[in-house]
């Protein structure tokens, strides 16, 4: 499955990056294949790993962080497995030419 998720400290100020550092490496640390975007990060794996991993971040903020909002999209399929670039290859095959990534 895919997952991609945020994680926002609120009432930390405005510059989250400090935050945003310390569950990226913990995304790292964890060996499954992400990518990371502006917005969020997408992580392949299956339910617990993935699950297993966002709770180890939300802790992570919390230690420094009061209140902490955490979006969670979720693409999961029976009928074949879900690979981080599979979704953007199949755009970039029915438009006939790469995407900006």
């Amino acid at each position: 499955m895919l997952v991609e998720f945020s994680i926002v400290p609120i009432g930390v100020g405005t510059s989250l990056s400090e935050y945003i550092a310390e569950v990226l490496k913990e995304v790292e640390e964890s060996g499954l294949p992400y990518k990371i975007n502006p917005m969020g990060t997408c992580v392949e794996g299956d339910w617990e790993e993935v699950m297993a991993l966002i709770k180890r971040c939300h802790r992570i903020v919390m230690k420094k962080a009061d209140r902490v909002i955490i979006n969670i999209k979720i693409d999961d399929r029976k009928d074949k497995p879900l690979h981080l670039d599979d979704k953007i290859q199949s755009v970039e095959k029915r438009l006939g030419k790469k995407l900006k990534k």
